[in-house]
């Protein structure tokens, strides 16, 4: 709108006109040294809203409330979901600002994630109640936030549904890196730094743990007498129990509307601490691909619905385990659906081959794991008794 440029609006039958008024305002005082007074104005401008008394009420209670809920409506399906990562040159400065961000431009919505159909509508649900209930977690005392982990191999669509719940609820990702985190400390700086209405996502967090753990096993001892050498009163790394603290205590209540993902690729193998109930509130399986989820990608890459060779594959699929992005993959390769149903025929006895390889490695792994620790556990059963006997040697002595 230009200055003092109208529009008329009808409400309820009702017109109201609007216009765009500017007006110039002092902002302060400054020494002139040629007339020795001077100020500095800068012009102010607003909309002003014209109606007949007769409709004050009309106004105040109805319309106004519309045009404010109207602007916040448009304002999310407008806005750019953002990813923020940690800018790793500001995070252990003294900036206030340690993340940066570019807009997401990731295409994957619900309509197209290759995942079972009620699972979706299931989180689909679950995201809308969630951002409908502010008033009901004021009511319990809660934190007004969510959690999910998503699990399953690689190549499930982890990432992808990420995405979609971010498109879906126009909320900002903050993609944390754990392992790129020197401190409990600089771990909260980061947390705190967070906005509302956003995605906070730890992906592999069963690798951080198992870095945490390793680090404990291997190096606890002569790290905590080094630190004590150097007069370091406590231990300078993050925590598993430091990090969920945190996002269960502070982080929770200094904002609203928080979403947290914790992605693995081995459930069995996170720390319990992580599936305390209350802490992930929703555990979303990301299986290898279904009949379900080929249809909808044969659908998206071919733009087809039926063939053929459906029923042949879908046969496949339930007997070799494929990835979404493996079936994805091999539909990229050919615009001819005929030749690309083909090749992704041929790809699942090159799957199958490589599953019962992988099948066989494991065992093998699993049996030398079982022969190492025996091995261990017979040392250090040799040790313990030889400490035993030098003890009771010391004490004939």
């Amino acid at each position: 709108m230009e200055i003092n440029e109208e529009f008329t609006d009808v409400y309820n039958g009702v017109k109201f006109r609007w216009s765009l008024v500017s007006k110039k305002t002092p902002t302060r005082e400054y020494y002139n040294n040629d007339d020795m007074s001077g100020s500095s104005r800068s012009d102010i401008r607003f909309l002003e809203l014209s109606f007949h008394r007769k409709h004050k009420d009309l106004v105040l209670n109805e319309y106004l409330p519309f045009i404010i809920n109207d602007a916040k409506t448009r304002k999310k399906e407008e806005k750019s979901v953002k990813l923020f990562t940690i800018d790793t040159k500001m995070a252990y400065s003294s900036y206030p600002t340690v993340w940066t961000s570019v807009n997401l431009e990731h295409p994957a919505n619900f309509d197209t994630l290759a995942m079972d159909t009620d699972i979706k509508e299931k989180v689909m649900k679950d995201l809308d109640r969630f951002i409908q209930r502010r008033e009901y977690y004021r009511k319990v005392g809660k934190a007004w936030k969510r959690g999910y982990l998503l699990y399953g191999p690689p190549g499930t669509g982890k990432s992808s549904l990420i995405a979609a719940m971010a498109n879906y609820l126009k909320f900002d990702i903050y993609d944390l890196e754990l392992t790129d985190i020197k401190s409990n400390s600089d771990l909260r700086r980061l947390l705190v730094a967070t906005a509302n209405r956003s995605i906070l996502v730890v992906e592999d967090i069963d690798c951080s743990v198992e870095l945490h753990d390793r680090l404990e096993a291997e190096a606890a001892k002569s790290l905590a007498k080094e630190m004590r050498r150097r007069g370091y009163a406590e231990e300078r790394k993050v925590t598993l129990s430091g990090f969920l603290n945190f996002i269960d205590g502070l982080w929770s209540s200094c904002g609203d509307e928080r979403i947290i993902i914790f992605t693995t690729n081995r459930k069995d193998k996170l720390d319990p601490a992580l599936l305390r109930p209350g802490r992930m509130d929703m555990h979303i399986n990301m299986s290898y691909c279904t009949p379900c989820g080929f249809r909808l990608l044969a659908s998206n890459y071919l733009g087809i619905t039926e063939h053929g060779l459906f029923e042949q594959i879908e046969d496949l699929i339930s007997k070799v385990e494929i990835t979404p992005a493996e079936v994805a993959e091999q539909l990229l390769k050919d615009d001819d659906p005929d030749i690309a149903l083909e090749g992704l025929i041929n790809f699942f006895d090159v799957k199958r081959q490589e599953n019962e390889e992988a099948k066989a490695k494991a065992k093998e792994e699993e049996k030398e794991e079982e022969l190492a620790k025996a091995k261990e556990n017979e040392k250090e059963g040799e040790e313990e008794e030889e400490e035993l006997a030098a003890n009771e040697n010391g004490k004939k002595k």
